[in-house]
């Protein structure tokens, strides 16, 4: 008798813990963006329940799982903040915050290398470059 096995990696969604993690990821690090005074003005005007609906969606086709993100691209959704004066120092905050969050959340460090490198693969559009 013959078993098929599913060799292919679980996707980094399915690793981090699927849907739950992310909704936790995404409340517990806008949490942290929120309180920050470097990135807080950049949220002064945004419907924050709206902008963690949107995160969750992302970050969830950005990991791999379940999802059809529609919304703008990252160039286009961040000008805005790029033409408030959002550059680099920013960027490594955000980052930063996100590192955190999977910290506190018990991620392990392997994943939490694999979130980040999926934040640097973005920088370059964020920042409008």
């Amino acid at each position: 008798m013959t078993v098929a096995t599913d060799t292919k990696e679980a996707s980094l969604y399915d690793q981090l813990g699927g849907a739950a993690a992310v909704d936790a990821t995404v409340e517990n690090f806008y949490r942290r963006v929120l309180g920050d005074p470097l990135l807080s003005p950049f949220f002064a005007d945004t419907d924050m329940e709206r902008q963690i609906r949107k995160q969750k969606t992302f970050l969830t086709m950005a990991f791999g799982g379940p999802a059809n993100y529609s919304g703008e691209g990252l160039r286009s959704a961040h000008s805005r903040a790029r033409e408030q004066g959002m550059g680099e120092k920013h960027f490594d905050a955000v980052v930063g915050h996100l590192r955190e969050t999977l910290q506190e959340l018990e991620v392990a460090s392997g994943l939490i290398g694999r979130v980040e490198a999926i934040c640097d693969s973005v920088r370059a559009d964020v920042l409008g470059r």
